[in-house]
């Protein structure tokens, strides 16, 4: 993958500034060389979501693109988290996770399991619980995956949340679902291929999708 304005030296370079500046410590050197391990594995993960997404160009990690940089710092923390566990790693992967809240508004946890695929239209305000994500998800601003009494979510491929929505509770969500904007899934299930709208008392209205709305973003 090519990285516009960036060898991986200099992307850590710049990463590791960021995280000196917001969060300084005295151990830049070996956070350096913890995420210096890391980084080869996390930018092959975040090339292959990349170059699924229809929008983006194959092939290339642009650092001032916010939304494919916000991929890049999950992607980072969570490698980090997943092959270390080590006090130093967790550290390492919170400075991250703070780093994407603080840049781009976003509540991703780096021990939060994301597919392998999914885009983020624009990250302010999104909110994502420990839940089940399926692949190719899409996301849009004040978006919402929460727990309900203890019990989150299981989402099915292919499911999109628009701006102001929200999955919360004991609920599955099947394959290719559409939350439109304003709509809240509150222990509720949907049969998949479909698009749910806020309906009158609480209610929901489900309307079997005329079309996959997921081919517009990703290529398969």
């Amino acid at each position: 993958m090519r990285l516009i304005d960036h060898t991986q030296a200099s992307l850590l370079d710049y990463t590791c500034a960021q995280l000196g500046c917001f969060f300084p410590s005295g151990d830049g050197a070996a956070l350096r060389h913890r995420l210096e391990r890391h980084l080869p594995q996390a930018l092959k993960r975040l090339a292959h979501c990349i170059d699924r997404v229809r929008m983006w160009q194959s092939g290339q990690f642009n650092y001032l693109n916010s939304s494919q940089y916000c991929l890049y710092l999950y992607f980072l923390a969570n490698t980090v988290w997943r092959e270390e566990r080590s006090e130093e790693a967790v550290g390492a992967a919170t400075r991250l996770f703070l780093l994407n809240k603080a840049l781009n508004g976003i509540d991703l946890f780096y021990e939060i399991a994301m597919p392998e695929v999914f885009f983020i239209g624009h990250s302010v305000g999104i909110v994502l619980a420990k839940a089940t994500y399926g692949n190719y998800l899409v996301l849009y601003q004040n978006s919402t995956v929460g727990k309900n009494r203890g019990v989150a979510p299981v989402l099915g491929e292919g499911v999109i949340l628009y701006p102001n929505s929200a999955i919360i509770g004991h609920c599955r969500i099947g394959d290719h679902t559409t939350v439109s904007q304003g709509t809240g899934v509150i222990n509720r299930d949907t049969p998949g291929n479909c698009m749910v709208f806020a309906g009158t008392a609480g209610e929901l209205t489900i309307k079997a999708a005329k079309r996959p709305l997921i081919d517009d973003f990703f290529r398969f």
